[in-house]
């Protein structure tokens, strides 16, 4: 039996776009072929099924050729309202990206979904929670994974329970349909009346208070307590400050949080450490060596009684740095227990 050496001139191009994936893929590289259009998908993957052999001269010529145009390329753009928008991120105001999104999502030159999956977490809860139950399935079977686990956490456990068995039964939808569905959520979504001042009151208080002077911060609070408990309980949660790092710190972590700040910062806190702030200047020496907090002791008491609001600006400093390392994924927080009394700080 005869076996067919396809060369180079009879190639097309689609038979040399096979060749280079094919020549990617043997040499263990990754292609995210996933991100080309369907019907692109299916194209690509009949032609690499109907070729055969070629030989190294053609395999050699198409690679070359490939380089020669990649090397003559100036600039490229993405192609797509969705691609320019994300090479744009951070240079227009997110109330014009997502203006351009839904009117491209609208006028069929966008993907819907990629539109949805941006959404807020709330707003989706909510469509989650306004829409049909098959239609909230078919929301959470497009959702990337981490997003959907973070929605379907907002939701009361029946709701969640009706979700999860329509998912098992949305498998067959197609993609005109899927597409149509889309778009409705998206009107739906922009239905949705939300608020101009972005992030949630009990954070933004939290975080204010966070950096507040302590007597202040007590005030306010106890202030809160008469005027809303509720709303009082949920903004001591958001608060850290010098006071709670004993709880929410693992001492494992002392070592590398006294190294981001600096040494005339950390010894003076440790010295102005009075009352119920002790512990916490008890807990960070106790995480150190011996023979670093020893050293430590001898530097606070030869810097003497240091003013309360020195010493509160070196605290608040150190628990900046703390926050600064949480944001950043260098340092995990001990997650607080919801039934656990506040620290007071």
């Amino acid at each position: 039996m005869s076996i067919a050496i396809l060369a180079a001139p009879q190639l097309t191009h689609r038979q040399k776009a096979a060749v280079i994936v094919r020549q990617v893929l043997a040499e263990g590289g990754d292609m995210d072929l996933a991100r080309l259009p369907a019907p692109l998908q299916a194209e690509l993957a009949q032609e690499m099924a109907l070729m055969g052999l070629i030989d190294r001269d053609t395999r050699n010529s198409v690679i070359a050729e490939f380089c020669d145009k990649l090397e003559a390329v100036g600039l490229s753009f993405p192609g797509d309202i969705d691609g320019t928008l994300d090479l744009l991120d951070g240079h227009i105001s997110a109330d014009t990206t997502d203006r351009l999104r839904r009117m491209a999502a609208l006028n069929g030159t966008g993907d819907p979904w990629e539109r949805i999956a941006a959404l807020s977490t709330h707003l989706l809860a909510e469509l989650a929670r306004t829409e049909a139950v098959e239609i909230a399935a078919i929301l959470f079977s497009r959702l990337p994974v981490p997003r959907a686990a973070e929605v379907f956490g907002l939701l009361d456990p029946d709701r969640a329970r009706q979700i999860a068995y329509s998912m098992s039964l949305t498998g067959t939808v197609e993609a005109p349909a899927l597409r149509r569905i889309g778009l409705a959520l998206i009107q739906a979504a922009d239905a949705i009346p939300r608020s101009a001042i972005e992030g949630k009151a009990v954070d933004k208080v939290g975080a204010i208070l966070n950096f507040t002077p302590a007597t202040t911060r007590d005030t306010v609070l106890a202030g809160l307590d008469d005027d809303d408990a509720d709303f009082a309980g949920e903004v001591r949660k958001t608060i850290f400050t010098w006071a709670n790092i004993p709880a929410r710190i693992d001492p494992r972590d002392i070592a590398r949080i006294t190294r981001e700040v600096e040494g005339t910062v950390l010894i003076k806190a440790l010295a102005g450490s009075k009352g119920a702030n002790q512990p916490t200047a008890d807990f960070l020496l106790g995480g150190l060596s011996s023979r670093l907090a020893e050293s430590m002791r001898e530097e606070m008491e030869a810097l003497g009684k240091v003013a309360s609001k020195d010493a509160e600006e070196a605290m608040d400093q150190i628990v900046a740095a703390i926050r600064r390392m949480e944001t950043a994924g260098d340092l995990f927080m001990i997650a607080q227990d919801p039934d656990e009394e506040e620290i007071g700080a």
